[in-house]
């Protein structure tokens, strides 16, 4: 390689994620927490006190749904990017099979990873599952716009899925947010966009060797 970029201490770096997969991503994780706030406070009346960052309670009923829809456009950008990173592979299934050296950081007995390992890749669908319930279900209880074209019925359900998608998606981001500062660089990764050479051959090293082939060649 003409040119490495390298750390503080002399280690040369690999780069990870792009500025532009870099911005994408906080994005939908900055909607992702207002969205979380707001729609807590409006769930249930202990929470209510969460209006506040949203600047009240008519603000929050208003500014809920577009900033929905901006995470939804935001993370279907990210889901573009990244699908042909999360495709489900012999290695992965080997990789759920082996749970307990998952867990018990032995990953010189795992099968080769590649840019994400299984549990990462199951996020992923998870994830776009509940965005998509979320804007349909979204769509169908937006007071101000969409819901006098539905039947009681159907918005009392859309309620109900709304919710459970919600859930659903605040689960995953803890797991998310859990599993990145278990592996240690994760969000570094994420914050800076390199990853040192040891760091990705050790967690990611499928990756790491494309990676280095291709700058090679």
């Amino acid at each position: 390689m003409s040119h490495v970029n390298r750390d503080k201490d002399g280690n040369p770096l690999i780069e990870r994620y792009t500025p532009n997969e870099r911005s994408n991503h906080w994005i939908t994780a900055i909607c992702f927490i207002l969205l979380a706030v707001s729609g807590l406070a409006m769930f249930h009346p202990a929470m209510s006190w969460m209006y506040m960052f949203l600047g009240g309670g008519q603000w929050t009923r208003i500014l809920h749904p577009f900033i929905g829809l901006v995470m939804f456009v935001s993370f279907a950008i990210l889901v573009l990017r990244f699908w042909h990173h999360n495709h489900i592979d012999a290695a992965d299934k080997q990789w759920m099979r082996q749970i307990g050296d998952v867990l018990n950081n032995r990953e010189d007995k795992l099968p080769k990873i590649g840019m994400y390992n299984a549990g990462q890749k199951i996020l992923f669908f998870v994830l776009i599952a509940c965005m998509c319930g979320l804007l349909l279900s979204g769509i169908v209880i937006w007071r101000a716009y969409f819901a006098f074209y539905f039947p009681i019925p159907l918005i009392r359900a859309a309620a109900l899925l709304h919710a459970v998608c919600a859930f659903g998606i605040i689960c995953s981001i803890i797991v998310h947010i859990y599993a990145a500062l278990w592996v240690k660089g994760s969000i570094g990764a994420m914050v800076r966009g390199t990853v040192t050479y040891g760091w990705a051959r050790k967690h990611h090293p499928r990756w790491f060797e494309a990676v280095i082939k291709k700058s090679r060649d």
